[in-house]
């Protein structure tokens, strides 16, 4: 994944701390904006494999 852009959806619903809508946790959406590219690809690989887990289509939605 290249893009670093922030994956927000405007879905913001939380399962057991995790966001049903872009996949991140609380700590990583507040901390977006301070992650420099390569973590900022690292959260959003791991919200990927969490919305998977959680059978979520957030941000997935329409790729």
């Amino acid at each position: 994944m290249s893009s670093t852009k922030d994956p927000c959806i405007s879905l913001c619903k939380f399962n057991a701390d995790i966001c049903v809508g872009c996949g991140r946790n609380k700590r990583e959406i507040r901390a977006w904006k301070k992650l420099d590219k390569v973590d900022k690809r690292t959260v959003l690989a791991e919200a990927e494999l969490r919305l998977l887990a959680l059978g979520a289509t957030g941000r997935r939605k329409g790729q």
